[in-house]
């Protein structure tokens, strides 16, 4: 059994002003990250769900991307408004968000879903 039951990387890579695949961390990904790990600490579930930085993910064009395991979720164009979707939709109820999935079947979520709800 895992420590988490979920694991959320979020990109915060840094390109150099003007890069053609654009910069996720330019785009507001550290706020990203820490919104979402503040609504989690508020939640009482930053002992079940894991927020972490992540380099580069290879969805520079779709940033700020992200991607949540172990479903393999990848939301693109993520914004600090989008949070608390992401966290009662997908990360308490295993939920896809279809306007945020990154528009490319290389980035296409397993069927495995859980809910996170009535888990202990």
């Amino acid at each position: 059994m895992s420590r988490y039951d979920r694991h959320v990387f979020v990109c915060i890579n840094e390109r150099p002003k003007g890069h053609p695949k654009g910069c996720c961390l330019e785009k507001g990904s550290a706020e990203v990250r820490d919104a979402m790990k503040s609504l989690l600490h508020e939640r009482g579930l930053k002992n079940r769900v894991r927020v972490n930085n992540a380099g580069c993910l290879d969805a520079c064009a779709h940033g700020i991307s992200m991607v949540i395991y172990p479903e393999g979720i990848w939301y693109g164009r993520v914004k600090v408004a989008d949070v608390q979707e992401i966290v009662d939709r997908t990360i308490l109820n295993g939920e896809v968000i279809e306007r945020l999935l990154i528009p490319d079947p290389n980035y296409a979520p397993s069927r495995m879903q859980f809910s996170l709800l009535g888990k202990p």
